[in-house]
């Protein structure tokens, strides 16, 4: 017998629901706000066939570029042939949920905003730097020898037994 390639097929896991989780969406899916410009992620509902992503695009993130009463339109960044293509698709919005791909990032600016707040409050002539710098290397600091000393090891030599 002939393996059809459907449009779902090789989908039983990822499509899958978790456990105790499967039914109808809640009402608060529905009642989600989305703007134009914002990330949301893809992740589609099994439990909802009407305006359901291709497989590809599940676990995507993207960015709106629509809305409409009942769907959003997503642009993705999709790898073809070596080139990176802004690939534009309409899904449902129970297929789409906020990203938290840039909670650090607002979360960095409010810190820096904060800084910059506080020093002009204070007067000083303080810069705050505006990018996020990694952390450095550890200070310097003294190693304790330890109760038992410094052991030196060394690999026991050669013996020939015959």
């Amino acid at each position: 017998m002939v393996r059809s390639h459907g449009k779902r097929s090789n989908t039983r896991h990822k499509f899958s629901k978790p456990f105790r989780r499967h039914g109808v969406p809640m009402p608060s899916r529905y009642l989600t706000t989305f703007r134009v410009g914002e990330y949301v992620d893809i992740a589609a509902d099994a439990s909802v066939h009407r305006g359901m992503p291709y497989k590809y695009y599940h676990g995507r993130t993207g960015r709106v570029f629509t809305v409409t009463p009942r769907a959003v339109g997503v642009e993705v960044n999709k790898l073809v042939n070596g080139r990176v293509l802004a690939k534009r698709i309409y899904v449902r919005i129970e297929h789409v949920r906020p990203s938290r791909c840039q909670e650090a990032f607002r979360e960095a600016v409010k810190q820096r905003d904060r800084e910059r707040r506080e020093a002009r409050a204070a007067g000083q002539g303080k810069v705050v730097h505006a990018k996020r710098q990694p952390a450095g290397p550890m200070p310097a600091h003294v190693v304790g020898v330890g109760v038992g000393g410094i052991v030196h090891l060394q690999q026991k030599p050669y013996e020939f037994v015959c």
